[in-house]
């Protein structure tokens, strides 16, 4: 179980903080993971139908829905990919802070459970039940 600085000394806030010792390899991990959601966004922009010349493509006349889907996918993947690096960058900063692992709502700390499975989570399970709601 990591140590978690409580101590006036240590922290004159009180507020919880993980050592960065601890934290070094999670920011290692999620800088690996943002260049992967980086790469694979520029896969499916290159992938997208509408960024090349369409005007070979336009002698079968399903060419345009075929077109269209193919768009519509890669705006979805992207908009995916999008809010997947939004959250990766956001964690990665709690990571720098020595926040990461602690809801930033109330403060309390996430479920380690929750963080293997979901490791950006910036907010725990009830926080996060609030939010959907």
């Amino acid at each position: 179980m990591a140590k978690v600085n409580k101590s006036k000394k240590d922290n004159p806030g009180g507020v919880l903080q993980i050592p960065a010792d601890l934290l070094r390899p999670i920011g290692t991990f999620f800088k690996s993971q943002l260049k992967n959601l980086e790469r694979r966004k520029k896969d499916i922009e290159k992938d997208d139908p509408f960024t090349e010349g369409r005007a070979a493509s336009l002698a079968s006349p399903d060419t345009s829905a075929n077109e269209q889907f193919g768009h519509a996918r890669s705006v979805a993947l992207k908009g995916e990919i999008d809010r997947k690096i939004i959250q990766m960058r956001k964690a990665l900063s709690r990571v720098k802070i020595g926040k990461y692992g602690i809801c930033e709502d109330c403060g309390t700390m996430i479920d380690t459970d929750r963080l293997v499975i979901y490791p950006e989570a910036t907010l725990c399970t009830a926080c996060e039940r609030k939010k959907e709601k």
